[in-house]
């Protein structure tokens, strides 16, 4: 009897470790979906993410955050690996890639009478209200918008469809 529980123990260690294997590697498909969305609000393209880079599976959701207008950052914080990006397209476009010089400029994502997001964030804080935009904009344009009461005017550089940001 002792034979049998150690057979069953071995084999039970054998295939364990392999489907744990194959479970604990990253999966980039859904993080290329995340870094094309971040980079398309930036108006740019990112670049797929090596297949070849095999880390251990992030336990939570992997922050994406722009290092550069270049590059993105994919971090887990948990576990304490990044993997940088590149992104193309739009102004300061990445090293190697060339422009069409015929292409026409891209459209404003916020047009003259658009109500519009607008934030400030800093390390310590983040604040968020209403405004209208006085003029159109690009991913990357600082445009004048009307506060409260139109009164009260402000400058903020576009981030994305109907979102602005003020810059400290």
């Amino acid at each position: 009897m002792p034979r049998i529980c150690l057979a069953a123990l071995a084999a039970f260690a054998v295939a364990v470790p392999g489907a744990r294997a194959q479970q604990a590697i990253q999966d980039w498909d859904a993080i290329d979906a995340l870094t094309q969305t971040v980079a398309g609000a930036m108006g740019r393209t990112a670049a797929p993410i090596d297949r070849r880079i095999k880390l251990q599976r992030c336990p939570e959701q992997a922050a994406i955050t722009a290092i550069d207008s270049q590059t993105l950052a994919v971090r887990c914080a948990s576990l304490g690996w990044r993997v940088r990006v590149p992104m193309t397209g739009g102004a300061g476009a990445a090293p190697g890639f060339v422009a069409a010089t015929n292409a026409p400029p891209a459209a404003p994502v916020i047009r003259r009478g658009d109500a519009v997001r607008v934030s400030f964030e800093t390390a310590t804080f983040a604040v968020s209200y209403s405004a209208v935009a006085s003029e159109d904009g690009r991913v990357g344009d600082t445009i004048a918008l009307r506060g409260e009461g139109n009164r009260n005017s402000l400058s903020a550089v576009v981030t994305g469809p109907g979102r602005a940001s003020v810059a400290e």
